[in-house]
């Protein structure tokens, strides 16, 4: 009973003393200043755990489309390549090098596993860069950002800038058409009731 005792007392003392710690900004949230090697483990080995468990139940779908990967392409060369590089990019120490933790080149090693990749992008990861991009992106839209992914270490930079470009072009050519054909269903839609307000004029 007397070494219970004291391995709770020890374990309460431990705990509020880490508590001070805490409070008293003992914790360096700095970039520029590195965790340990054991935080570093530890908050490493919680992410990788928590990322693997969670994506568990991830249906992939069929990947590899050329389409697909085209579209994947150019949303990866908008919203990826900052921190991911593109093949044969200079590092943008600039920016990437105040990154911490820093962010993988997808570039020169394959992705991990296509469940695994899609929820970190859909999801985001708390503490990083890593924005959760399902908050404004279709699963469709992401899954070809995975399915490019797996793809883009076999690109060397022309390639890769080719099929970026392309990819950028008609994008935005279908967006440009979609945007017109709104456009014109919205004038048709304002002038029929200036039509109908001329044939019947209020009193």
């Amino acid at each position: 009973m007397k070494v219970l005792k004291s391995l709770l007392l020890t374990i309460a003392l431990l705990f509020l003393l880490g508590f001070c710690w805490l409070v008293g900004g003992g914790f360096n949230a700095a970039a520029d200043a590195p965790h340990s090697k054991a935080v570093y483990w530890l908050l490493d080995t919680a992410r990788e755990r928590s990322i693997a468990v969670r994506a568990a139940g991830v249906s992939v779908p069929p990947l590899g489309d050329p389409a697909q990967i085209a579209r994947g392409a150019a949303e990866y060369a908008e919203m990826c390549e900052g921190c991911h590089r593109a093949p044969g990019q200079p590092v943008d120490e600039e920016f990437i090098g105040g990154l911490y933790p820093r962010p993988p080149d997808l570039s020169k090693a394959a992705a991990r596993d296509p469940a695994q990749v899609f929820w970190a992008v859909k999801h985001g990861v708390k503490m990083s860069a890593m924005p959760a991009w399902g908050l404004s992106h279709d699963d469709a839209t992401l899954w070809a950002i995975v399915a490019f992914t797996q793809k883009l270490p076999s690109f060397d930079a022309d390639e890769y800038k080719a099929l970026t470009q392309h990819a950028a072009e008609a994008h935005a050519a279908a967006h440009d058409a979609a945007h017109d054909a709104t456009g014109d269903s919205t004038e048709s839609a304002h002038a029929a009731p200036t039509a109908h307000s001329e044939m019947h004029p209020s009193d």
